[in-house]
């Protein structure tokens, strides 16, 4: 325990950074469909959506990477065609928008916008399917502008042909704010020119979920032993075999991640006349200290802790030194004390 204490300035010795952490996270669409013959795909009584794992889900090593669902909105054309699961597409739309997208003036929930300007009406995105990342994968956020995904729109998959390939071009610099669960930006198909032409799909990057138009399937949906069009899919066909068709046609996705890395730093200053003696009672013997050699020598100290304390002197905080700082009167010290957070 101190018995010597400083005070710290809180306006010259404490300051306060951020700083953001990014990772690089590829996602090969092998992982998605193929790898382990689908021993990491799970499935749910529910029927409601999918997981895909990195390794067979049932061992202990496996990780979640993501969930696949789909679903349309009540005033899509689908809605009232014979469907399969029509309640669940309903309420999965449902959930989604209200979390992502949110109410209107009257309480109504409001439905995807292609170009992100809810309120100025514009093409809406009223059948979706959704990717929803693990927060293992996204950390903090989704870095804005790093997110591709490629993936098959028509044919079979084994024909390899009609790759769309989607990113959230300028969206470092122009994203969304209108979202109640944070920001997002718009997924396009050209990176030329980005237009609400273009946008075909969103991704909320606190939330971590990507939204896909359903619009951008043709021809065969099917994963190669089922087939149809996207509509006649999604309502002739459970969620389950929706998500498969997806995922079966997904050739990569990659984005990186963001930690957002909160620190405050504290200069904790030792002035020449300060601390260079030792509470250490093995710092004397016999009442002489046992770091000089005669008695005309100056003192000396070596740090090797620094304590921040409360005001009440009680000790909230310990750092400790790579190796012993000597400090003597001829020195003055500066040390860095950095809390991350």
């Amino acid at each position: 325990m101190a018995t010597t204490f400083k005070t710290l300035n809180s306006a010259n010795d404490v300051t306060s950074t951020r700083t953001l952490l990014h990772e690089a996270i590829p996602l090969t669409g092998t992982i998605a469909s193929g790898t382990y013959t689908d021993g990491n795909i799970k499935t749910y009584s529910h029927g409601m959506f999918e997981s895909v794992y990195d390794y067979p889900y049932l061992s202990s090593s496996a990780n979640h990477i993501f969930d696949i669902t789909t679903g349309y909105a009540s005033n899509s054309s689908l809605s009232g065609a014979a469907s399969v699961q029509n309640s669940k597409k309903l309420n999965v739309y449902s959930q989604m928008a209200q979390v992502l997208v949110g109410y209107d003036a009257t309480g109504s929930i409001q439905n995807f916008d292609q170009d992100g300007d809810i309120a100025l009406g514009g093409t809406k995105i009223n059948e979706a399917i959704f990717v929803n990342f693990s927060r293992l994968l996204t950390k903090d956020e989704i870095k804005k502008g790093s997110f591709i995904t490629s993936f098959l729109t028509g044919g079979t998959p084994a024909a390899r042909t009609d790759t769309l390939t989607l990113q959230d071009h300028g969206a470092a610099t122009s994203y969304k704010v209108n979202s109640p669960a944070g920001e997002y930006g718009i997924l396009y198909t050209s990176s030329a020119t980005p237009n609400a032409a273009s946008g075909v799909g969103l991704v909320y990057y606190q939330a971590g979920v990507a939204v896909l138009t359903g619009s951008i399937f043709d021809g065969t949906m099917g994963p190669g032993y089922s087939s149809g069009t996207y509509d006649s899919l999604t309502t002739g066909s459970s969620i389950e075999v929706m998500a498969n068709s997806f995922r079966n046609r997904l050739v990569d996705i990659s984005f990186n991640n963001t930690v957002e890395l909160n620190s405050t730093v504290y200069f904790c200053r030792a002035s020449h006349n300060e601390f260079n003696y030792s509470n250490n009672p093995t710092y004397l013997s016999s009442s002489q200290i046992r770091v000089k050699n005669s008695t005309t020598d100056n003192p000396v100290s070596y740090a090797t802790t620094v304590g921040l304390y409360s005001s009440d002197n009680e000790l909230l905080a310990v750092a400790k030194l790579s190796e012993p700082l000597k400090k003597d009167p001829n020195t003055e010290v500066t040390l860095r004390v950095r809390l991350d957070f």
